[in-house]
């Protein structure tokens, strides 16, 4: 078992505001005037209801006539069914006539709900929820035979706004430009990861930057909850087949979701029905199915019986366990008799399904087999499992995979697998950690070199680091840095994993590059402020990290290890106590106030850590020498060439390595970097006396 991460939380909990808003759906609210709103939020946030509140401020006070909700799936569409909000203070309730939630009955985007959607926008009725296929078929037909000037004064809504691309293929984003372009109606985007699987962006550059942008940090998300104080990222491999690394993995004490690996990938072994009995065979001995839910009944060795729900057999019987869950999980409008509700289900089996926008709160452990390609995705799943429930303190994602041994296939195959774990884990570490803050700190500064904002920011000091020269600038380093960091991980460069390559190929090189295609306008000065920010979040935890791992020996889990019972915090903001030497950091935030306390950082220490590198070798701790070498050797195969912007940006590390050892590094040597260094520092030799001769000619 691999465990990528760990982290614990804190001991406050969210309140609700005399409006019965909590704290993200407070500060939507308070943005409910802009035109265009952008609400970026975990899972079980509480998105929809914020949705509800802006919702019925439009047509109550702003003059709008009509709401549309869009979500991705018709299972999503509960969250926005009628709820009751002027028990808890608001001064409307939240109304959705049956016939008007599209996501209710029949087929997606069929005939008749396009039919429905059109005369939705006919009637006097003021709100529909439909998912984005009905959405876009609707959209289509309305502009046909009415002109998009049909959705002027209108609210539009779309969940998961990820699903939107900037590209002329995406018919979803084509629409969305159409409407921002038309400026009549108004939007709400909502979506608990803001960027995609694949290189586009979500929305053109001149467009997202008309919008209002709302932002809630897993972090303030998992400080707030009563019951869940701790998260665990793990992977773990198992040879053969994966039911034979299910043991261990798969408890079946636990609320888990299992999502079995895509059809065509390497980890299916069988078709989809017979991987599902072997998962039930492991948990038991099988005694039939309950005939009103269509759950699967399972007897475990100790004589438990297990209510599984079987998302993956798409016969008649499915909608039969998707209504039973809708019902079995959701409660009544909020309220759960929780034994009896947390009992109701305990593990659900899916393969396409169950993922964003699922709401099962119970849910301890989310188990994914096999390697998923896409960031979204991971960040989905995960959110699957953090949601906040009475007897749960503890949530965990573990990723069963394949062992990157030679048998698994080609060996390049098992590097890039294991290229997108690593990416995953660093993704999710940035995402659930404090937002962090950096400023520039000069000699003197009699500041802190850590402490918090107004806003709840951590402020970091760092000697060196360019502050942002324009607003633009400014405005990408406080409001783009999760989406670029998502970026960086998903656009990882084989090389930045490379043993020979110096972390400032993949701070410098790798990330300007990452900027200057995302940001066009951008100039060198500004590109690079937002270059050494995007490095300066991407390190800051790798370096608190490894200055933990010096300091404190025996610690298991640097990440989150289990507190100590009234160990002592540190760091300026606290209460002036100070952590004892043999403590671990029990908090994110408290292990980079250890660190960032002990001394001083400047850009040339951020620059100096290549994040890939070392996560590399956490992940790489779990598998035997054997398996390594193979990883290894693949990595060294996947070398590239030397490029003047790596050469270039490895001139400041020869000059010191000149400095230091009294001589040139060594291209024989076998030390991999000193001998990277002598490739670069060749081919700036090179380069040099090509100049010198072309400008004698």
């Amino acid at each position: 078992m691999v465990e990528m991460l760990n982290v614990t939380y804190g001991t406050s909990t969210a309140k609700t505001n005399a409006l019965g808003q909590r704290p993200m759906q407070a500060r939507t609210y308070d943005a409910r005037a802009a035109q265009f709103l952008l609400l970026k939020a975990p899972p079980a946030a509480g998105k929809s209801r914020a949705l509800m509140f802006v919702a019925l401020d439009k047509l109550l006070h702003q003059g709008l006539e009509k709401v549309i909700v869009c979500v991705p799936e018709t299972s999503i569409g509960g969250s926005f069914r009628s709820t009751d909000l002027m028990s808890y203070g608001f001064e409307a309730n939240w109304e959705v006539e049956p016939r008007w939630n599209l996501c209710l009955t029949g087929d997606d985007a069929s005939k008749e709900k396009v039919k429905a959607f059109q005369a939705f926008l006919q009637s006097d009725a003021k709100v529909l929820v439909c998912t984005h296929a009905t959405f876009r078929f609707g959209v289509d037909a309305v502009i046909e035979t009415s002109g998009i000037e049909a959705f002027d004064r209108c609210f539009i809504a779309i969940d998961e706004f990820h699903h939107v691309s900037a590209s002329d293929n995406n018919r979803l984003g084509v629409i969305m430009r159409n409407l921002i372009t038309r400026d009549a109606c108004h939007i709400m985007a909502m979506t608990g990861s803001y960027f995609r699987g694949d290189s586009d962006p979500v929305l053109r550059e001149e467009d997202e930057d008309r919008f209002t942008k709302i932002t809630y940090s897993y972090y303030e998300q998992l400080e707030s909850y009563a019951f869940l104080k701790a998260l665990g990222i793990n992977y773990d491999f198992y040879k053969g087949n994966y039911i034979n690394g299910l043991e261990g993995v798969l408890n079946p004490n636990q609320k888990t979701i299992i999502h079995i690996p895509h059809r065509g990938s390497s980890e299916a072994f069988d078709d989809k029905y017979n991987e599902v009995g072997r998962i039930l065979d492991f948990l038991g001995k099988h005694e039939g199915r309950d005939p009103e839910t269509g759950f699967d009944l399972v007897r475990t060795a100790e004589g438990r019986l297990l209510k599984i729900a079987d998302l993956v057999d798409d016969g008649p019987g499915r909608n039969n366990v998707k209504t039973a869950l809708s019902h079995e999980i959701r409660g009544t409008d909020g309220k759960r008799d929780d034994d009896a509700d947390r009992a109701k289900v305990d593990i659900i089996i899916a393969l396409g399904m169950a993922k964003e926008g699922f709401d099962w709160v119970w849910c301890e452990h989310a188990l994914t087999i096999g390697y998923r390609f896409s960031l979204t995705e991971i960040v989905q799943i995960i959110g699957r499992a953090t949601r906040d429930a009475p007897g749960k303190p503890r949530a965990l994602f573990t990723n069963l995979v394949a062992e990157p041994g030679v048998e698994t296939g080609a060996v390049t195959d098992a590097v890039n697998d294991m290229l997108k774990a690593i990416s995953g884990s660093l993704l999710m570490e940035q995402v659930l950690a404090p937002n962090l803050k950096f400023y520039r700190r000069e000699d003197g500064d009699v500041r802190a070199p850590i402490g918090t904002d107004d806003e709840g920011n951590v402020t970091i000091g760092i000697k060196g680091l360019m502050e942002p020269p324009t607003d633009r600038a400014r405005a990408i380093c406080e409001k783009d840095m999760n989406d670029l960091m998502a970026t960086a991980y998903q656009e990882m460069d084989r090389r930045v994993l490379s043993p020979e390559t110096a972390p400032e190929v993949a701070t410098q090189m790798v990330l300007t590059d990452i900027i200057e295609r995302r940001y066009e306008t951008l100039d060198t000065e500004e590109a690079e402020s937002v270059r050494q920010h995007l490095a300066a979040h991407m390190n800051v935890l790798t370096l608190a990290r490894k200055q933990a791992e010096q300091d404190i020996t025996g610690a298991q889990s640097v990440l989150g290890a289990p507190p100590t019972e009234g160990a002592p915090t540190t760091g300026e903001g606290d209460d002036g106590g100070e952590e004892t030497p043999d403590s671990a950091p029990n908090t994110l935030l408290e292990m980079v106030k250890k660190f960032i306390n002990v001394r001083d950082i400047d850009i040339e220490l951020i620059d100096s850590i290549n994040v890939f590198q070392e996560r590399f070798e956490v992940a790489s701790k779990s598998l035997n020498a054997e398996i390594l070498a193979h990883v290894q050797s693949a990595m060294v195969a996947l070398r590239v060439n030397m490029s003047g912007d790596e050469a270039r940006t490895l001139w400041p590390r020869i000059k010191a390595f000149r400095a230091t050892e009294g001589r040139e590094p060594n291209v024989n040597s076998a030390n991999t970097l000193e001998k990277r260094m002598a490739e670069a520092l060749a081919w700036l030799k090179a380069e040099k006396a090509k100049r010198l001769r072309e400008a004698a000619q």
